[in-house]
């Protein structure tokens, strides 16, 4: 069994370096705008709306998950949303990703929430085949829809 646990406050800025090489390599290089403090007051603070759960051998960190509760108005129970998965490229084959989304949906099981779910990008191919081999099945009916930057703060009146 690859060898995962909770994440901790010291792992926090790797996290982060994992986050930016994750953006790499859903080619956003300069998207990253997270920092070592507002991801530790996100994990680790009076009030953690995010966790997370790391992959480590002898070598190191070689992966994580980052996830937050969602809630389905229809089972009336929670769910994981997996925001970030990212197994760094040499580590990648070894079970690392596997036994990531294993320990949420054990979470999951053991908590009595309904789903774990998260999004992957069209083009990410290999990602695609990995979670339908672990019977993940897509939502191909439904749309992502996302208000960010201007036409946020625009929409909800605030200019920017």
């Amino acid at each position: 069994m690859t060898p995962i646990r909770e994440a901790r406050r010291d792992d926090v800025p790797t996290i982060l370096q994992l986050i930016h090489d994750l953006a790499v390599y859903e080619k956003e290089p300069d998207a990253v705008r997270n920092t070592v403090e507002g991801l530790e007051e996100a994990l680790f603070g009076p009030n953690p709306r995010i966790f997370a759960h790391i992959a480590e051998d002898d070598s190191g960190v070689q992966g994580f998950a980052l996830w937050f509760l969602n809630y389905s108005t229809w089972e009336g129970v929670h769910g994981i949303y997996l925001e970030d998965l990212y197994v760094r490229p040499e580590a990648r084959g070894s079970g690392y990703g596997k036994a990531l989304l294993q320990t949420l949906a054990g979470i999951a099981a053991e908590r009595g929430y309904a789903r774990v779910e998260w999004s992957v990008l069209n083009w990410n191919e290999p990602s695609i085949q990995f979670y339908r081999s672990l019977g993940a099945q897509a939502q191909d009916e439904w749309s992502t829809f996302r208000l960010t930057g201007a036409p946020l703060a625009a929409f909800a009146g605030t200019g920017a």
